[in-house]
């Protein structure tokens, strides 16, 4: 099981992180490439525009297709709103996987407020979200999946329940 990329994607809140961890839990020598760490090292001080959000996005992917092109197996969690970055990684990336985290946006919002932040998440992304602040799901589009390997409702399934279909999904790219 060498150069697998699982990109965990969906909204703000629906469990990435969360389901990221579970995974390395199971899988130790998977790679997480979380987002929100790695925008704070490529943009310190984010503006959030269209052109910061591409450039941020085809850097991650490009880091994933290195990553795998060694035999590392990565996880991407990162919301990745726009389909365009998430099939840039499955034509660079031979061994990939999505994984859509559907969750309704009610549910995320509820989550974000009440999350730990041990990831490095923006702090209160709804909140600034209805200020106009470009937020996936509520202020810029997310665009779901529209063949994803996996789609995960996470307000109906628990972590240990994902967990087990995810386990299958990374037994069928070995």
């Amino acid at each position: 099981m060498k150069g697998l990329a699982l990109w965990i994607t969906g909204l703000p809140g629906s469990g990435k992180s969360t389901l990221a961890d579970a995974i390395k839990k199971s899988y130790p020598p998977f790679i997480i490439l979380r987002m929100d760490a790695f925008r704070k090292v490529v943009t310190p001080v984010p503006a959030y525009s269209d052109f910061e959000r591409d450039i941020v996005y085809r850097s991650l992917v490009y880091l994933a297709k290195i990553m795998t092109g060694q035999g590392h197996n990565v996880i991407i969690d990162a919301t990745g709103n726009l389909r365009r970055w998430r099939t840039l990684a499955r034509r660079l990336i031979p061994k990939y996987a999505e994984i859509y985290l559907k969750c309704p946006l009610e549910v995320a919002m509820k989550r974000e407020r009440k999350r730990a932040y041990t990831h490095k998440a923006p702090r209160g992304i709804y909140k600034k979200g209805a200020k106009g602040w470009p937020v996936p799901g509520m202020t810029v589009p997310y665009e779901e999946p529209k063949k994803p390997e996996l789609t995960i409702e996470t307000d109906r399934l628990s972590v240990n329940e994902s967990i087990t279909i995810i386990k299958k999904q990374i037994d069928k790219m070995r």
